[in-house]
């Protein structure tokens, strides 16, 4: 079983890793090729440490880093979950743990932006569809999850 903490600077790498991991094995499917390079060269091990400072990052660990999300208020950012792991429930765990989270701050829901990839990865955790917004990266998905 997984076990969720908050980031710290040490992690930085295995986190870029991680993202850079995830993008290469499976955004890649949704994704070109020159896309998928400007998101690997965007999440970099020092502006992971950049954007700790900026919001709430945790990661999970089994077996090294399993997954990582960042919360800002209600807002869900970078939310990745190791390819050898997906299927094990580690997404749900993160993101139930920044709710409850947001929840204890006040927070009536949840929003994040979503890749096509993981567009379906929040729609089964009953966030829906609030409207789409084109990033450098392509095509984005808002989703909310209300949580009161």
């Amino acid at each position: 079983m997984a076990t969720i903490r908050l980031f710290e600077d040490a992690d930085a790498s295995a986190v870029a890793g991680l993202i850079e991991c995830c993008l290469r094995q499976v955004n890649s499917h949704d994704y070109p090729a020159d896309v998928i390079e400007r998101m690997c060269a965007h999440f970099s091990p020092a502006r992971i440490k950049e954007l700790a400072t900026e919001r709430q990052m945790f990661v999970a660990e089994w077996d090294g880093i399993a997954g990582t999300v960042s919360r800002d208020g209600n807002k869900v950012y970078t939310m990745f979950v190791h390819p050898r792991t997906t299927g094990q429930g580690i997404g749900r765990r993160l993101m139930r743990h920044i709710e409850a989270l947001a929840v204890i701050d006040g927070y009536d829901y949840m929003e994040t932006g979503a890749s096509i990839t993981g567009h379906g990865f929040y729609h089964r955790l009953g966030y829906v569809d609030v409207r789409t917004s084109e990033t450098e990266f392509g095509l984005n998905h808002i989703l909310r999850r209300r949580l009161t």
